[in-house]
């Protein structure tokens, strides 16, 4: 659990600061000119706040798993992580937004 979070907080640190926005879906397939067209600085910021917030999550869940002993508590934090933050990173990154305009 704690491998994945470690994960998620790298992939948003390369994600924002390493400029490494093929890791973004669909960034690579879309021409020169319609990557113009969007807030890419933007966007990235949102993956990095998305994956930051799964990962604390997750590492909330398993502290408080091992201090309470009961392993139920880091599967609950962690599939609540992923159902609210992917569907969340989903609909926030193709908002019109990020849009230039």
């Amino acid at each position: 659990m704690i491998g994945i979070a470690v994960f998620f907080i790298v992939l948003g640190i390369i994600i924002r600061y390493g400029k490494m926005y093929f890791l973004i879906a669909g960034y690579n397939t879309k021409p020169k000119e319609e990557r113009a067209k969007f807030n890419t600085d933007g966007i990235a910021t949102i993956f990095r706040n998305s994956m930051f917030g799964m990962a604390i999550i997750m590492i909330i869940g398993y502290f408080l798993a091992n201090c309470l002993n009961n392993p139920d508590i880091e599967k609950v934090t962690f599939f609540g992580a992923i159902l609210i933050g992917i569907p969340y990173l989903v609909i926030k990154s193709n908002s019109d937004k990020f849009k230039i305009k």
